[in-house]
């Protein structure tokens, strides 16, 4: 049976963030997931894990920038990662490092590499994007963790690097570290390829992919909205013998009124058992 991971970045968002936890702790999750935790300090965010008694699955390496303001300035600001940007190398290095540390602390099994935004040749760009995620990885096998590329739709995030769950897939064996995976979104997939029943086929046994997200296509609502038939989806993963967490990236339909995502989660009840 799937486990699924509350995604607090874009989930709960009626609440303060770290009111978040609590919230996903009541309707049932075990589990956890969201971007940038660096606005807020490690030990206070374990300690809502702790509290709640959730795990936390995934977060993501900063996008840009080297503390807290740099790497908001860098969010807000459009950037969408540097591990593929030449001349960034040191402010991806130093980003790898600011995550390794939080990790320490908040104990994610998996951290994510943001690839970045096309800026420049895309021969040198993949250059740089291996000899980082080489580098990248070596550090975080020192920490027992695994990171993760994600492609990504170039209608949510245009000029994304990396698109197609192929593309991803070579890189990984190229870069040939046992610790680099795939992050596979399907709402991405379903955005780019399709056909993503047969990619799960494909891809989940072979063992490359560390971590799976899902939203409702096209709104990235929950789901139970949209053009995908995430029941059959959910089976096939269980057939297919995928038992890692599945993370729900998505925005809830129903927005920021008060109790929204709560609201939302009729598509969870075969799943989970809310606590109280």
């Amino acid at each position: 049976m799937p486990k699924f991971a509350a995604n607090l970045s874009m989930m709960y968002n009626e609440l303060p963030f770290l009111d978040r936890f609590a919230a996903a702790a009541k309707d049932g999750f075990k589990a956890v997931e969201f971007l940038f935790p660096y606005a807020w300090p490690a030990e206070e965010i374990a300690a809502r894990l702790q509290a709640n008694g959730l795990e936390l699955v995934l977060f993501n390496m900063p996008p840009g920038g080297t503390e807290a303001a740099s790497i908001a300035q860098a969010w807000d600001s459009g950037m969408r990662g540097t591990a593929s940007l030449p001349g960034h190398e040191a402010e991806f290095r130093q980003g790898v490092a600011l995550a390794l540390a939080y990790q320490q602390v908040l104990k994610s099994p998996r951290i994510h590499a943001m690839a970045g935004l096309i800026a420049a040749d895309t021969e040198a760009m993949r250059a740089t994007y291996m000899a980082n995620l080489r580098w990248a990885a070596e550090a975080a096998a020192q920490q027992g963790v695994d990171v993760l590329i994600e492609p990504i739709n170039t209608r949510d995030i245009p000029g994304f690097f990396l698109n197609r769950q192929d593309q991803a897939h070579v890189i990984v064996q190229e870069v040939g570290a046992a610790n680099l995976k795939v992050q596979m979104d399907l709402y991405h997939c379903q955005i780019v390829e399709g056909d993503v029943a047969m990619k799960i086929r494909q891809y989940i046994p072979a063992g490359h992919v560390g971590h799976i997200q899902i939203a409702g296509v096209p709104e990235r609502h929950e789901p139970d909205i949209g053009e995908l038939n995430y029941p059959y989806l959910f089976k096939l993963l269980d057939e297919v013998g995928y038992t890692g967490w599945i993370g729900c990236e998505y925005r809830p339909s129903r927005g920021t009124a008060p109790g929204a995502t709560s609201a939302g989660l009729g598509w969870l009840e075969p799943f989970l058992k809310p606590a109280g």
